[in-house]
């Protein structure tokens, strides 16, 4: 995901399945009961050739897929969650990162720290056809109503959102430059407006679709890599590394409501609205779960261990028929297979 820290963990756990549920159990002993978990493992699905560092996730929900990048073994993962297993293995994507699937157009975007965007059929996964944007095609996100996908690329001169048209696999003239790589940025659905994290700089970047004017946030902490928004309370979610807090900022105003210790090493950050919850994972080897009271209060719930260097997740809401999972990328271990554990959520 980020640019300066290429290498995997490399920290074997040597852990089993067996022995991952009794930590999950242990764990949970500081609850009221196990049904008050927030996050319960109930699952796991193996990546029998996976090796190396496990990067970004997407998920169809037309046909109950999931889309995980394995970026340390230059493969992109497709997984069919009702049967629990890798349906599909595209390889030869070199170092892929960033991933996004698009329902109305069928299709899988796939990006390469190499440069380029990849964009394949999502029934064959046939390559239609690669985009080159120069340098390190990070995250990406896809605006439905639109059909457009935003591309983060760049270095620390060229860093710049990019777009594309998913009907036409045509790249747009329409760049928003930042002046620094792009990590995690999301997407405005009431406005036009998409925050972007800027760790570099210490900033977080605030870029106008309809204008193209930016305006910048500065943190004050390092390593801000993942980020979630919460448009009805006008929350920003921001996880830092240097030091390990979760940082809310308002983002009628881009002041900053109020911070949090988290899990160190932190990679990916969801947040709940239906239980107005914050997830952050972290490579220190637990999940940080955050609840919200309200809009300017928020407390720890839970920390879920789950296993060093697993830093990389997914969560996406309830499935089609209701059943509301958490995934989590668990790198290969010294005597153990990479795997993505399966967590249930639990109100």
């Amino acid at each position: 995901m980020e640019r300066t820290l290429r290498k995997a963990c490399g920290l074997g756990l040597g852990l089993t399945l067996v022995v991952a549920f009794n930590i999950q159990v242990c764990a949970q002993k500081t609850s009221p009961s196990p049904s008050a978990a927030p996050l319960v493992l109930t699952g796991a699905i193996p990546l029998p050739n996976v090796k190396g560092r496990i990067d970004h996730f997407a998920f169809d929900p037309m046909h109950n897929r999931l889309f995980v990048s394995a970026l340390g073994n230059n493969t992109e993962e497709i997984i069919g969650i009702g049967a629990q297993t890798v349906v599909h293995t595209i390889s030869g994507v070199p170092t892929p990162q960033g991933v996004a699937y698009s329902p109305e157009t069928n299709k899988l975007f796939v990006g390469s720290d190499e440069g380029k965007l990849y964009v394949y059929d999502g029934t064959t996964f046939d390559l239609i056809t690669s985009i080159d944007f120069g340098d390190d095609v990070d995250n990406l996100r896809y605006d439905a109503p639109e059909k457009r996908l935003y591309v983060g690329f760049g270095d620390e001169k060229s860093g710049a959102i990019g777009v594309v048209d998913a009907v036409t696999n045509k790249r747009l003239d329409d760049v928003s430059k930042l002046g620094a790589h792009p990590e995690s940025f999301q997407l405005s659905a009431s406005g036009p407006n998409t925050y972007v994290n800027l760790p570099d700089l210490k900033q977080i970047a605030v870029v106008n679709r309809s204008t193209h004017s930016v305006t910048r946030w500065p943190i004050g902490y390092e390593s801000n890599f993942p980020m979630a928004l919460d448009e009805t309370d006008h929350r920003l979610f921001v996880a830092t590394r240097s030091p390990a807090l979760l940082a809310v900022f308002d983002t009628s105003s881009g002041r900053l409501v109020t911070t949090l210790p988290t899990v160190q090493d932190s990679d990916d950050l969801y947040y709940d609205s239906a239980r107005k919850r914050v997830y952050v994972c972290g490579g220190e080897g637990y999940i940080s779960v955050f609840q919200q009271d309200d809009a300017d209060h928020y407390k720890i719930l839970a920390k879920v261990q789950t296993a060093i260097g697993a830093r990389t997740a997914g969560y996406f809401g309830k499935g089609r028929k209701g059943f509301d999972r958490f995934y989590l990328a668990v790198p290969s271990r010294a005597d153990h297979g990479a795997e993505v554990w399966i967590y249930t959520v639990q109100d």
